[in-house]
């Protein structure tokens, strides 16, 4: 299992933790070890569901336990992934994201099914190089998140998940047809002033969908008034995404090499040490909810790309901000097949979540 590092430090690398091994005997036979807990190796069991899924269960749960009981499972499990004690944790309302991630977690720890996932196909038009990344979630502490990109959208998807988004989901959509010209550097420190830029993109964008659906019925009621099909309106439809593509091209290479960047006066960070310069900001919006899934929404938010290798994510509603930052470990016969085999991944591992 990869695991990230201590919330947190977004450009540490990530830590490895055995979970299983298998021994290869004679006779085609094998056996099977679980190597979770604390009191070494010991049985467990394997079966292959089917192409690209197995699971794994422990015959021996007992090994998973400890002597102080399920406080000292908790203190060493904070110890281990949050590089923390119970102590250093003031905050009453990050005490019970913790504690309920435990929760979660600990009750699977004896039977786990893996899914293969794919990393995203790239293409030489993104805007940066796809692939998962790091990001700081709050009290939630570090999540990994795939960025992808889908013509003028480009996804964020949750690996790992929390109590409130679980993962599968898509954490936050970049609109890359609707760059951002943030304000000076002192007027961005004014939090209201972003957001009155932001949520003046997010009325563009609505009517624009707008347009685009009344645009779409009128088609659909000329084709099916017309005797034959009416190939001018697709062509013309074609084309007008081929010109929207290319002023957006445009609007990139327009965009300095890098402004200067602060998060407004209010906004909290988790690292205070996101990078001062910025190349390119986009509209987009993030995806909250409550404990358990609940009331799902998605929120507008910024998109700030800083390099090759980190972005940042404003939530607006929140007031929050994610630093994220490129997982550099080399994951050998993870490319899809096709990029029809990546989106059906995505799908896949969606309906899982909810």
């Amino acid at each position: 299992m990869y695991l990230p590092p201590h919330d947190p430090h977004v450009d540490d690398p990530m830590r490895f933790k055995p979970l299983f091994r298998i021994h290869l005997m004679e006779r085609k036979c094998a056996t099977v070890e679980c190597m979770y807990g604390h009191k070494g190796p010991h049985n467990g069991h394997i079966q292959i569901v089917k192409k690209d899924e197995f699971s794994t269960k422990c015959n021996q749960t007992d090994h998973h336990r400890m002597s102080g009981g399920r406080q000292e499972e908790f203190r060493t499990w904070l110890r281990e992934e949050w590089g923390r004690t119970l102590e250093d944790i003031f905050h009453e309302h990050m005490q019970e994201l913790i504690l309920m991630k435990f929760i979660y977690t600990s009750q699977y720890d004896n039977c786990l099914t893996y899914r293969r996932i794919y990393l995203p196909p790239s293409s030489p038009d993104d805007l940066i190089q796809p692939g998962l990344f790091k990001g700081t979630y709050g009290s939630h502490g570090l999540e990994i998140v795939m960025l992808s990109f889908h013509g003028k959208k480009a996804k964020g998807t949750k690996i790992t998940g929390d109590p409130n988004i679980p993962a599968g989901q898509q954490t936050v959509e970049i609109d890359l047809a609707h760059p951002l010209q943030l304000p000076d550097i002192e007027n961005l420190r004014d939090f209201s002033e972003l957001s009155r830029i932001v949520l003046e993109v997010q009325e563009q964008v609505r009517r624009e969908e707008q347009e685009r659906e009344q645009r779409q019925e009128e088609e659909e009621h000329s084709r099916q008034a017309a005797s034959q099909p009416a190939s001018p309106l697709g062509g013309e439809g074609a084309e007008g995404e081929e010109t929207a593509a290319g002023a957006e091209g445009t609007t990139q290479d327009k965009a300095p090499a890098s402004q200067p960047f602060v998060l407004p006066m209010g906004v909290i960070s988790r690292n205070e040490d996101y990078p001062r310069t910025c190349r390119i900001c986009f509209y987009g919006t993030g995806l909250i909810a409550g404990h358990g899934f609940t009331s799902p929404e998605r929120t507008p938010g910024v998109f700030v790309l800083f390099d090759d290798d980190r972005f940042g994510f404003i939530w607006l509603e929140l007031k929050s901000f994610s630093l994220y930052s490129r997982i550099k470990v080399s994951f050998q016969n993870a490319q899809a097949p096709s990029r029809e085999a990546f989106d059906e991944m995505l799908k896949n591992i969606q309906s899982l979540a909810t």
